[in-house]
């Protein structure tokens, strides 16, 4: 079943064209993941799914809906962990996340994501005094405090230590496994290769390819996704 469509999707800022025409679909269970150059488009694709910018022209539809025209119907139901977000400085990470768990019918059990996102030793440590890893797993906690049938994930790895990070990738399959659909923007072709289902490749705000891990190494000949991406984006670092 497709939970994301996205047809021709368009976005320009003060006269410069971001989005030129973004298509792509992602199905139910998948963990999709979004590639391609500084200033590609990935994150504004990512901003326009989940509602918080309005495309310009296109069509875009999660789980049937239009993330602006239904915008209050929609939110209930995905998690967004941005590339760029803050907390007040004082609040305290057990606080933020009753906090957000108050904002829905049907929570997670906040408490239980804590322990899940190694949380719970922190719990009465101010945003401010984390690190900036600490603070990337809170906010991926937040994401995920909704219940959500859809994950929007931008850049979730980075500031993360390798431990770390291979510790974050298991459970994002594991949130997969349950069922719910994880969108990935990510600059780590090992994190993608590691992880997602499908990638697209966007560059100048199109999507140049797309497919599996192993369909994108065999379109370019390569021996690993690294090597694939660079040869479809002709040299140009994620």
């Amino acid at each position: 079943m497709t939970v994301i469509e996205i047809d021709g999707m368009t976005k320009s800022y003060r006269g410069n064209q971001v989005l030129n025409g973004v298509s792509l679909t992602v199905e139910r269970g998948e963990i999709f993941g979004i590639a391609g150059p500084n200033g590609a488009g990935k994150t504004t694709t990512v901003e326009c799914a989940s509602g918080l910018r309005e495309r310009d022209g296109g069509v875009l539809r999660v789980l049937g809906l239009d993330p602006r025209a239904d915008r209050r119907r929609l939110l209930p139901r995905i998690g967004v962990q941005l590339q760029e977000a803050a907390l007040p400085d004082a609040i305290k990470v057990g606080e933020a996340l009753k906090l957000y768990a108050s904002f829905y019918d049907a929570p997670a059990d906040w408490r239980a994501l804590m322990e899940e996102w190694g949380l719970a030793e922190r719990r009465r440590i101010s945003y401010s005094s984390l690190s900036g890893g600490w603070k990337q797993r809170l906010f991926i906690a937040l994401a995920l405090v909704g219940n959500p049938e859809v994950v929007f994930l931008d850049e979730l790895t980075t500031g993360l230590d390798p431990s770390a990070r291979r510790m974050t990738w298991s459970l994002i399959r594991d949130i997969r496994d349950r069922g719910v659909t994880v969108v990935l923007v990510t600059h780590f072709m090992d994190e993608a290769e590691a992880l997602c289902d499908r990638i697209a490749i966007v560059d100048h705000g199109r999507v140049v390819t797309h497919g599996t891990p192993g369909e994108l190494i065999a379109q370019a000949h390569t021996d690993s996704l690294e090597d694939a991406y660079f040869a479809l984006t002709g040299g140009q670092a994620a």
